[in-house]
């Protein structure tokens, strides 16, 4: 399904590989998929572990990788200039902001404190109506399932109120991914 080129999706993903060889898989059909929807991977910058990966895969099937990056980590997680575009910046509250600009939708594969604390972010952001881009998880291997079953807790215990509800879709596989965000982007805009 294509969406079109001027479509961005940032994923959100570890700069590790994990301990599940299924999430670098996931990785990389996500990459993929990114550029078979025509549209661009917007994304942490760095080469290494899963971020590496979906960039790299998005690029091997023929799009587009923007990566964003604050300078005090580009040694650490491995930049390189391999990338359709890299954009360095001066700290995360910046690489944060850009990447936000440059994105339509957001993707969360499995990741660690910064993949959560970016996820968290723009499920809050949309909470309180700053956006009305989609924000997927990817719940690779039951990856996010303790975070999903945290929101239903605070959900039944009043702190997401039903006229606040944090709003977001998930996908056990890839393959649904395009069908799903496609039809956010439609009801966005059509409400």
């Amino acid at each position: 399904m294509s969406v079109g080129s001027k479509r961005g999706v940032c994923v959100y993903c570890g700069s590790s590989l994990g301990a599940d060889p299924l999430f670098g898989e996931a990785a990389d059909a996500l990459g993929a998929t990114i550029a078979h929807m025509g549209a661009r991977l917007v994304f942490g910058g760095g080469g290494r572990g899963l971020m590496g990966r979906v960039a790299r895969a998005t690029m091997a099937a023929g799009g587009e990788a923007i990566g964003v990056i604050p300078s005090f980590l580009m040694q650490q997680e491995q930049a390189t200039p391999e990338w359709s575009e890299l954009v360095v910046v001066d700290d995360m509250h910046s690489r944060k902001q850009l990447m936000f600009e440059r994105a339509d939708a957001f993707v969360a594969l499995p990741g660690g404190v910064g993949t959560l604390e970016e996820l968290v972010e723009q499920l809050t952001w949309a909470q309180l109506g700053r956006h009305r881009k989609p924000v997927l998880i990817a719940d690779i291997a039951g990856f996010w399932r303790p975070l999903l079953a945290l929101m239903a807790h605070m959900r039944m215990a009043g702190f997401i109120r039903p006229e606040l509800d944090a709003r977001y879709l998930v996908a056990e596989k890839i393959a649904d991914i395009p069908d799903m965000l496609a039809r956010a982007w439609e009801r966005a805009e059509g409400a």
